[in-house]
């Protein structure tokens, strides 16, 4: 028993002298196994529950260590324990050494309690381990003692290396040791670790964590998640785990807007959505609910930053009426919703009254054409990602060990190569435009008798001819179907108006005046009040209803005939014949 003791003592003096030189917010990528524990002996031995985990935060893109490890542990340590200070895996891996210590450690015991980290049964507790370790006061804590800024750690820059602690006694020395420290310290000792802690030092305690996919350098375990393993195995493979965070998906934001429409008319209701980045691995998807039926618009792009006009076209009631369009969002984040009010008019509702020969209106006065809405060209934009390609050797050191033929152990690594894409979503942004123009012309009704060039007196009526036509870089994202409507001098171009009759649609249309119900011929005519003063007679058209994804294209007409005299000047009374 002394002879032992003094032996262990002796090399943990020596390694105590010098050093030799070589969500949930997170994903955890942690695996366990384990078996049944042996009896250990009344000098080597390990109490269950006696365990805890090394913490240590590492930048995702070249494994660098930002942060000393720390400890947790449920259970109070002495201080006096022999350790091996905060070193972890990774610094191990790049050549560290061990160098013990016998006073001073440090650990935390966490206010929210570890599950078990090492079983002792064999029985998986890695579900619980998850389930810890990707919690967000968890991974609050651990900022907070660590001094990394939580936000920054989440980021899906950073990374946590987790390694399974055990407390346990060997051959009567008190040590606290990782899975890499225990495979370290049993070459150091010969095997002997090994020979009298099997079950804890090299089976249970390194598969409490192993990786389920490669990462920072280490290969996912595919060996016996069972048997003890050998020094080498768990120094390359074995107790580690590791929780990546992914930026926090920002939920979609819909920016709505109010419409008028007319009815049945061809129409496009957009949105604005942004918020995050929307790419074909995690796309968004926006859906209209109108009047009872549902449009979906997937594939929807952006990158972060910035966002995307979403629309839909669809043709509106025959009947007058205010709508409520409802809009729903899925994407990266959480589900957003808006609401949209569409009010439905009816243009064909308010013609001009019936003419008649003795109208007066002494007061008139003129008044100018008004300045209604006149958008002739409008742009948008759609995102189209692309990925760029970013290849990354994402390999891992396998080590190896083999005794010559005079018992001397020898060990070497070699880098084996694992190239992964680790590139990203790039997007170019495509614009498209469209443009409206339109013409009209004022002309004399054809049944007026009297009518000279551009001159009619007053109480004849007026024909009209709008043409439009519209162009665009993106045929599917306007409509083609646009209304017309004229508005008229005597009436203040207010109060009464005619809804023009579109004689053809297509890129192309044109508008005349519908059949006018006075009119003795059924003609498509506007007769001009008997009372309208001498001078310039301006019709003002309001072209409308030309749809795009940023707004309504419109254009605002006017003509003119010049009115000399009225009707009356035409009738005269011719004296009767007495022979």
């Amino acid at each position: 028993m002394k002879k032992t003791l003094s032996a262990l003592c002796l090399c943990l003096l020596m390694i105590f002298s010098f050093t030799m030189t070589a969500f949930a917010v997170g994903d955890g990528n942690i695996d366990s196994g384990g078996g049944s524990m042996g009896d250990g002996t009344s000098t080597s031995y390990w109490n269950p529950g006696m365990d805890g985990v090394r913490v240590t935060v590492v930048r995702a893109s070249d494994h660098a260590v930002m942060t000393t490890p720390i400890d947790l542990t449920n259970n109070t340590i002495s201080s006096s324990i022999y350790h091996f200070g905060k070193v972890c895996k990774l610094q191990y891996t790049n050549g560290v050494s061990l160098v013990a210590h016998q006073d001073s450690y440090n650990y935390y015991n966490p206010s929210q309690s570890l599950p078990t980290i090492v079983s002792s049964s064999g029985t998986s507790n890695i579900d619980a381990i998850k389930s810890y370790f990707t919690d967000e006061q968890v991974i609050r804590s651990i900022a907070e003692i660590t001094g990394f800024n939580y936000d920054t750690l989440i980021n899906g820059d950073y990374k946590l290396l987790l390694e399974p602690i055990a407390y346990y006694y060997f051959q009567g020395v008190y040590l606290a040791t990782t899975a890499t420290e225990a495979a370290m310290y049993d070459e150091l000792v010969g095997g002997s670790l090994r020979s009298s802690m099997v079950s804890l030092t090299h089976k249970n305690l390194p598969l409490a964590m192993f990786l389920e996919v490669s990462d920072l350098g280490y290969p996912a375990w595919t060996g016996s998640t069972t048997s003890a393993a050998t020094d080498a195995d768990i120094k390359s493979s074995l107790g580690l785990g590791v929780v990546r965070f992914e930026e926090e998906p920002e939920t979609p934001q819909i920016s709505v807007y109010d419409y008028e429409y007319r009815v049945n008319t061809e129409v496009i209701t957009s949105v604005y959505v942004s918020g995050g980045q929307s790419d074909p691995d995690d796309d968004t998807t926006v859906y209209f609910t109108i009047d009872g039926t549902r449009y979906s618009v997937s594939n929807v792009y952006y990158p972060s930053g910035d966002g995307q006009l979403v629309w839909v076209k669809w043709t509106t009631p025959s009947e007058p009426q205010e709508m409520v369009i409802n809009v729903s969002v899925s994407g990266p984040g959480d589900v957003s919703s808006a609401t949209i009010t569409c009010n439905i008019v009816d243009l064909d509702e308010n013609p001009p009254p019936n003419p008649v020969a003795d109208d007066r209106n002494d007061s008139f006065s003129y008044e100018n054409v008004p300045s209604r809405t006149e958008v002739t060209s409008a742009q948008w934009s759609v995102w189209d990602p692309w990925w760029q390609e970013y290849w990354v050797d994402n390999g891992y050191w396998k080590s190896s060990s083999w005794t010559d033929s005079e018992g001397n152990t020898h060990t070497s690594r070699s880098w084996k190569s694992k190239w992964e894409d680790e590139g990203w979503w790039e997007f170019d942004c495509d614009i498209y435009t469209a443009s409206l123009s339109a013409s009209m012309e004022l002309s004399n009704d054809t049944y007026n008798p009297t009518a000279t060039g551009n001159t009619l007196k007053s109480g004849y009526g007026v024909n009209i001819s709008v043409e439009s036509s519209a162009s665009t870089t993106q045929s599917s994202a306007i409509t083609r179907t646009p209304n017309a409507v004229s508005y008229f001098p005597e009436f203040y171009y207010d109060t009464y108006w005619r809804l023009l009759e579109r004689m053809t649609s297509g890129t192309s249309s044109t508008f005349e005046f519908q059949k006018n119900v006075y009119s003795t011929y059924n003609n498509r005519t506007h007769f001009t009040p008997i009372w309208y003063p001498d001078g310039s007679y301006t019709v003002n058209t309001w072209l409308i209803d030309v749809w795009t994804p940023s707004g309504m294209l419109s254009v605002n007409l006017t003509d003119s005939l010049t009115i000399s005299g009225n009707l009356w000047d035409d009738w005269h009374i011719a004296a009767k014949d007495t022979d």
